[in-house]
């Protein structure tokens, strides 16, 4: 048994509390940026640990705790803590039925639907287990619990409102995500974690004429269709077949009268790629196709291309992956949990890279499964594993354990890794 394991069996607290609390996160979901009432339940909860200087209110509803315990690395551990507008479906009786308001002032229903309730869950577990543990390792913990991750803007909000004048600049950082895999299943991957997410909001104004007399119009929904279908063709013939892309129309909406054609259609995209130079590629295609179907259209002005979002490139360092392969290899291989050094990298994307590269330092994130072991199973089984709900679906809700065993063990073993004595 390594000295992590040990310190892990001695340590870590019963995590009966801690499924409530998860129950309860999942319950009271809030937006991006609305996070006020998780705030104050995470800040709650750490002051009764006695052990952290905490700081609130970092970029919205950002929080930060900080446990000084001697000399050596200075390590943060990070969870998101933000909801979707996603309504649940899941059935569970502790489902969200939470409505909000969101930015644009639309009333939207709210939901857990990407897991953030049990990165926090997982982070205040393991805050705990490594305050009672704190005789085994030395140094300075950084917890941060950050907002808006949805939105690809939480992590810059802390940074740009201060964060490291408040809390000590990390040596390294470490993050975490549950996914759709089997529950119990944990993971690290070298080199490229999470794609770049580009989003935009297009708006496409053509003229506004009577459906009877389409001569006199310039059809805003005829030139997004044609720019849509367009748009569809960068990946299949501008990107090598051995690379990665992907170029998605998520939303359109023009008109509101059968009798009227519109003045504007209004579209949003949502753009992945794995390199760098395909991303500066496909975005250079966006924008020629927009411009050259509005010109093949005859249309009024020039459409309008907006970035609503973007998330950078996810890529975990080499020399701080390795290292946590090798406590997570050794603690997992004890419980005969299911390991991997090379799980399958996150499908979405991700700014927690933002907390390290602002400052120039290394991060790795790692990956662990939720999806209820004996329904995995039997989907595997039946080769029906692309309908297990996903991250961002109204039915993904991860079972609470042993997921939530692996969430707080991972992050325990990441901080032990950088901060044990006997490092």
């Amino acid at each position: 048994m390594s000295s992590i394991t040990k310190i892990i069996s001695t340590y870590r607290p019963d995590l009966g509390p801690y499924e409530d609390l998860y129950k309860y996160y999942h319950t009271h979901p809030e937006l991006s940026f609305q996070e006020k009432e998780t705030a104050a339940s995470i800040v709650a909860h750490l002051k009764k640990l006695n052990a952290y200087e905490i700081h609130a209110g970092i970029g919205g509803h950002g929080v930060a705790a900080v446990m000084h315990n001697g000399e050596g690395k200075k390590l943060l551990l990070r969870a998101d803590i933000d909801g979707l507008p996603v309504e649940e479906r899941t059935g569970l009786e502790y489902a969200s039925t939470r409505k909000m308001v969101d930015g644009d002032g639309v009333e939207k229903s709210v939901m857990h639907a990407c897991g953030h309730d049990m990165h926090i869950t997982s982070l205040l577990a393991a805050a705990e287990t490594l305050v009672k543990a704190k005789d085994e390792w030395t140094g300075t913990l950084i917890l941060i619990f950050q907002p808006a991750e949805e939105r690809a803007a939480g992590a810059m909000a802390m940074i740009k409102d201060g964060l490291y004048k408040k809390v000590p600049e990390p040596d390294l950082c470490i993050g975490a995500h549950v996914m759709p895999y089997r529950s119990g299943v944990i993971g690290t991957k070298h080199g490229l974690m999470a794609s770049a997410a580009d989003s935009f909001h297009l708006t496409i104004t053509g003229r506004q004429a009577h459906a009877s007399t389409p001569n006199k119009s310039i059809d805003p929904i005829v030139l997004a269709s044609s720019t849509i279908l367009r748009l569809q063709t960068i990946v299949s013939r501008e990107v090598d077949p051995s690379d990665f892309a992907v170029v998605t129309v998520s939303a359109i909406h023009a008109g509101d009268a059968e009798n009227i054609i519109p003045e504007k259609a209004e579209v949003k995209l949502n753009v992945r790629s794995a390199v760098p130079a395909t991303r500066d590629r496909v975005l250079s295609s966006i924008r020629r196709i927009i411009e050259a179907e509005a010109v093949a259209s005859n249309a009024p002005e020039m459409p309008v291309l907006k970035e609503t979002t973007s998330f950078p490139f996810l890529f975990n360092d080499a020399v701080v992956t390795t290292a946590l392969e090798s406590s997570f290899s050794s603690h997992f291989a004890v419980s005969k949990t299911e390991y991997s050094a090379d799980i399958m990298r996150l499908a979405g994307s991700e700014d927690f890279g933002i907390l390290a590269t602002s400052i120039g330092k290394p991060s790795c994130f790692f990956l662990y499964g939720g999806i209820e072991g004996e329904y995995w199973d039997r989907m595997e089984k039946e080769g029906r594993l692309d309908e297990v709900p996903g991250n961002h679906s109204p039915f993904f809700a991860p079972a609470i354990q042993p997921t939530l065993s692996r969430g707080v063990d991972g992050y325990v073993i990441g901080a032990l890794t950088f901060l044990g004595k006997g490092e």
